[in-house]
C-alpha cells in the first residue's frame, strides 16, 4: 500500500512538472508569434528572420549542452533527426512568419490548439497511447473550441482565405513532427542537444526557400536597429521555447506536448487583442470556455489512467 502511494506522490510531481512546462511552452509559443509580427511590421524579411532565429537559438543551445556535459554525439542517427525533425519544425513556422501578416498572430495562435487532435488519433493507430473515451471527449471539446473561432475568421476572412486554408494545413505537419520525434528520439541524447538539432535542421531546411525568395535581404536584419533588437528576442524566446519543449516531450509524450497549442491560442489571442490591437475573435467567449473545459477533461483521463494503473499494481 505505501509503494502504491509512494507511486501516486511520483506520479503527482510529475504531472505538476508537465503541467508547468505545458503553460510555459504554451505561453513562449504565442510570444514567438507576436514576436514574429512585430519584425514583418518593422520590415524584416519574413523566412530570413525566421532562420536566423533558428540558427542563433541552436547556437545557444548547443552551448548550453556545452556547459552542462550533455551527450552531444553527432552520428547518422542523430543527423537524421536533426534533418527530418528539423524539417517538419521549419515548415509549419514557415508557414505561420508568411502568414501573419494576412490573417494576424491571433490567428495562427489559435491554429496550434488543433494538432492535439491529429497526435492523438496518430498516437492510438501507433500503439503509443490506449483510446480512452475520457481523452478523446476533452480531445474533441478542445478542438471544437478552435474550430468554433477558425469558422468565425475564415468566414470574414476575404482575400486572405488562401492564407486561412495554408494555417490551417499547420496541424497536420505538426502533429507529424510531435510523433516522430518520440519514435526516433536518439538513444542517450539530452532534451538540449535534440533542440539545438532540430534548430539548426530547421535553418538548413529555410536556406534555399530564402535564396529564392528573399536573395540578399539578409543585411536588413542588421540595419535597422529595432529589427536587430526583435532578432534577439526571438533568438531568446526559441532558445527558452524549444529547451522546455524537448523537457515536456521527453517528460510526457507527445499527445500531452500538443496541449502547448491549446495554451498557445489563447495567450496568442489575448496578446494579440490587448498588445496587438487585432479585432476580438467572434464567439471568443465560448471557444475559450470549449477550450479550457476540454482541456480539463483530457488532464482527468490521464490521471484516472494513472489511478487505474496504481491500483492494478497494488
Amino acid at each position: 500500500m505505501s509503494n502504491g502511494l509512494q507511486r501516486r506522490k511520483s506520479s503527482n510531481r510529475a504531472g505538476l512538472r508537465a503541467l508547468s512546462c505545458l503553460l510555459l511552452v504554451g505561453t513562449f509559443l504565442a510570444l514567438s508569434l507576436v514576436v514574429a509580427k512585430l519584425a514583418d511590421g518593422a520590415g524584416a524579411p519574413r523566412l530570413t528572420f525566421l532562420m536566423a532565429a533558428m540558427t542563433g537559438a541552436g547556437i545557444v543551445l548547443g552551448v548550453i549542452g556545452a556547459l552542462q556535459r550533455q551527450a552531444m554525439a553527432l552520428n547518422r542517427r542523430t543527423l537524421e533527426y536533426a534533418a527530418v525533425a528539423g524539417a517538419l519544425f521549419a515548415i509549419p513556422n514557415a508557414l505561420a512568419f508568411l502568414a501573419v501578416r494576412h490573417v494576424g498572430a491571433g490567428f495562427i495562435s489559435l491554429s496550434f490548439a488543433f494538432p492535439i487532435l491529429i497526435t492523438w488519433i496518430l498516437a492510438v493507430w501507433l500503439s503509443l497511447e490506449r483510446l480512452r473515451a475520457l481523452r478523446l471527449l476533452g480531445v474533441l471539446l478542445g478542438l471544437s473550441g478552435g474550430l468554433v473561432l477558425a469558422t468565425a475568421k475564415a468566414g470574414g476572412s476575404g482575400d486572405a482565405l488562401g492564407w486561412v486554408l495554408l494555417v490551417l494545413a499547420m496541424p497536420l505537419v505538426i502533429a507529424l513532427g510531435n510523433i516522430y520525434r518520440t519514435l526516433r528520439w536518439p538513444t542517450d541524447s539530452s532534451p538540449v542537444f535534440l533542440a539545438a538539432l532540430m534548430m539548426l535542421g530547421g535553418a538548413v531546411t529555410l536556406v534555399p526557400f530564402v535564396l529564392l525568395f528573399e536573395p540578399g535581404q539578409s543585411q536588413a536584419l542588421f540595419t535597422t536597429e529595432m529589427v536587430l533588437r526583435l532578432l534577439l528576442l526571438e533568438i531568446a524566446v526559441f532558445s527558452v521555447l524549444y529547451l522546455f519543449y524537448f523537457v515536456l516531450q521527453k517528460l510526457a509524450g507527445p499527445v500531452y506536448l500538443s496541449q502547448i497549442g491549446i495554451v498557445a491560442a489563447l495567450v496568442g489571442t489575448l496578446i494579440a487583442v490587448l498588445a496587438l490591437g487585432e479585432a476580438p475573435p467572434p464567439n471568443l467567449g465560448l471557444a475559450a470556455l470549449l477550450v479550457v473545459l476540454g482541456t480539463v477533461i483530457f488532464h482527468r483521463g490521464a490521471r484516472a489512467a494513472s489511478t487505474s494503473r496504481d491500483a492494478t499494481a497494488t
